[in-house]
């Protein structure tokens, strides 16, 4: 897929200090961001094409819609859909980083409202648990994703890996300023286990999912 936007980069987290919430306009409907796709939001042509493809895109797939079903939708003639995105490979990356900025967003909300790292981690678990327990809930849009772009070169690919180094990262952050003594393979389990939940919540049992997610992090938190 060719894009003329640039890739997004990556900021690094591990070793600051715990930040405040970032600022932002984005209407969370989703705990963490990256699986029920926001409610609308009001504003001009673009952001409505966004958000009809971002529930779309969430709900069916990417590539299950196309650029007339997302033009449909959104209530906007074709000429518009390309004066704001120029493709529909455009639009893709577009959903994937407001994804990413979104769950940037909420993590960052989790962690100020805890008193502790420990308790941040804890109340990230929680808000996991009712994600996957939320009607509508389709997986993680970033696994999602790059289940189907086959090629880790592809620019989709590139932003589904950034955001899951960001996301790492930031759970290694918390797990050294809770005093772990090895954050970073500490980190690795948590995101496997949050993967393994979201996944296993969809296709089978969310709550025996999120009970197994709830035990890695007491394990983890323990060392």
């Amino acid at each position: 897929m060719t894009v003329d936007s640039p890739q997004p980069t990556v900021q690094r987290l591990l070793g600051q200090r715990l930040q405040g919430p970032v600022s932002s306009n984005q209407n969370l409907a989703s705990p963490d961001g990256s699986s029920v796709p926001p409610a609308p939001r009001s504003g001009g042509a673009k952001v409505r094409i966004l958000e009809t493809a971002t529930r779309l895109f969430y709900e069916e797939g990417i590539h299950g819609v196309g650029v007339d079903r997302l033009i449909s939708e959104a209530s906007v003639t074709k000429a518009t859909f390309y004066k704001h995105y120029g493709s529909k490979d455009n639009l893709i990356l577009a959903y994937v980083r407001e994804q990413h900025t979104r769950v940037q967003a909420w993590m960052e909300s989790v962690v100020a409202d805890a008193d502790t790292p420990e308790s941040a981690v804890r109340a990230w678990v929680d808000a996991l648990a009712a994600d996957v327990n939320r009607s509508g809930f389709r997986g993680c849009a970033f696994l999602n994703a790059a289940a189907e772009y086959h090629d880790p070169r592809d620019p989709v690919r590139e932003v589904v890996a950034m955001h899951r180094d960001w996301y790492t990262e930031r759970l290694g952050d918390l797990l050294q300023a809770a005093g772990h003594p090895l954050a970073g393979d500490g980190a690795d389990e948590l995101m496997l286990a949050r993967d393994g939940a979201m996944s296993g919540a969809y296709a089978g049992d969310a709550i025996a999912a999120t009970a197994a997610l709830t035990r890695v992090a007491d394990r983890v938190l323990s060392a």
